[in-house]
């Protein structure tokens, strides 16, 4: 355990000295719209979904930011049911997936010698999803007949994006991830 202390205590202190002669990627609010979902990417019709995204990027090191993230998305699917003491009828099922977590983020831009206008990066996401699922009045048959279909809500993704900066404060940004493929507008 100290061993893990030291080492720990050690990779900060090299990580702060590090961040005094950096280029600055934090303080900026990143808000992004994609297409698809954390779960499956598409409803259970295979229609596309939008979603919606909101981070805010501090540095941590040198050409390192992390990165408070949530997300937002919704969509609604009818079933048709019916059993012998219920007649059949179609149901409406809606649900509201509300991915929240944290992004690391390591920008190649030294190491890609780009121009200040131009921003590179690979980053990972950990995160968990809050998920709120409701049926129709009426509805008793089987609740989690969408849930088979769904995975876990803990997730982890894989980004690699870049950036344009039309000016020192604004800029735009695409994000190709494992999870959720971003488009957004960058405010720093």
């Amino acid at each position: 355990m100290k061993k893990l202390i030291i080492i720990t205590i050690l990779f900060v202190s090299i990580f702060h000295l590090n961040s005094n002669a950096q280029e600055k990627f934090g303080k900026a609010l990143n808000l992004g719209v994609g297409v698809g979902g954390y779960y499956g990417y598409y409803d259970y019709a295979g229609r596309s979904l939008p979603i919606f995204h909101l981070n805010y990027e501090f540095d941590v090191a040198k050409s390192f930011t992390l990165a408070p993230f949530v997300s937002f998305y919704s969509y609604s699917d009818e079933y048709y049911w019916g059993n012998k003491n219920y007649p059949e009828r179609w149901y409406t099922y809606r649900e509201t997936v509300i991915p929240i977590g944290i992004k690391g983020t390591y920008y190649f831009d030294e190491l890609l010698k780009a121009n200040s206008h131009w921003d590179f990066y690979l980053a990972g996401s950990l995160g968990f999803a809050i998920i709120k699922q409701s049926w129709s009045d009426g509805y008793y048959g089987d609740r989690y007949y969408y849930n088979r279909r769904r995975p876990s809500a803990l997730f982890l993704d894989l980004h690699i994006g870049a950036e344009y900066h039309f000016t020192k404060r604004i800029g735009a940004f695409l994000d190709l991830s494992t999870g959720v493929s971003t488009i957004g507008l960058a405010i720093h």
